[in-house]
């Protein structure tokens, strides 16, 4: 049976009652614990930086995949390191030079991803799917939490899998955007090894709850 990972996105968490939300996390079946990192050029908002991260990974029992929507991320690489990264994701349209990138980030001692927006091709990668620990499609144009799922990310999601396949690697696939309980199956039979939540559980009376129902989705052959 396959099995998949759980990273519930803190973008969506209250930030009045941080601490709360990651220990609500650290109880719950996630895997993951998902942050987003925007700097306002690449994406237009502003989330947070290492001051927050590092707090995170204080409170923090699961590893933390962060994911980068910033311009030129090699800049930064060592630094989100030291501030707790365990995943670092960038985006193949914010690199100039993306395979020395993921080289870095794995060379630093992450696990290094790679992330598409909507309206980029899956063949964009494929010089790098070698190397890609992680590809992260985006079910939503990045920027903005609450967003509507786009719905050609299934093909996006099974076009990345088969890429992998044909380079034999066992890159994870991870889904991030408008992910809720009623998408999970056809997500993971799409090929979603990662799905990332992060409105649909917070939003919820019970996230651990929500939680726990993306964990145990199962493929549905008749989903797709």
């Amino acid at each position: 049976m396959k099995t998949h990972f759980v990273a519930p996105s803190i973008l969506s968490a209250d930030f009045g009652n941080l601490e709360r939300d990651i220990r609500m996390i650290n109880e719950s079946e996630a895997d993951w614990i998902h942050c987003d990192i925007m700097d306002g050029i690449f994406v237009p908002n502003i989330t947070f930086g290492f001051q927050v991260l590092r707090t995170v990974k204080k409170i923090a029992k699961k590893p933390l995949d962060v994911h980068l929507m910033i311009e030129r991320p090699e800049r930064f690489i060592s630094e989100f390191r030291a501030a707790g990264a365990d995943i670092l994701t960038v985006h193949v349209e914010a690199c100039v030079h993306l395979e020395r990138t993921m080289t870095q980030i794995r060379e630093a001692g992450m696990m290094a991803g790679v992330a598409i927006n909507p309206g980029t091709p899956v063949s964009s990668i494929s010089e790098v799917i070698e190397i890609a620990d992680l590809v992260l499609v985006m079910s939503v144009n990045p920027g903005f939490g609450g967003q509507k799922f786009i719905q050609t990310a299934y093909r996006k999601i099974q076009e990345v899998k088969e890429l992998a396949r044909t380079s034999g690697t066992d890159t994870l696939v991870e889904v991030d955007g408008g992910v809720d309980s009623t998408k999970a199956m056809k997500l993971i039979q799409a090929g979603a090894d990662v799905l990332v939540a992060g409105n649909s559980v917070f939003s919820s009376p019970d996230p651990k709850a929500i939680i726990s129902v993306l964990k145990k989705a199962k493929a549905d052959v008749r989903s797709v």
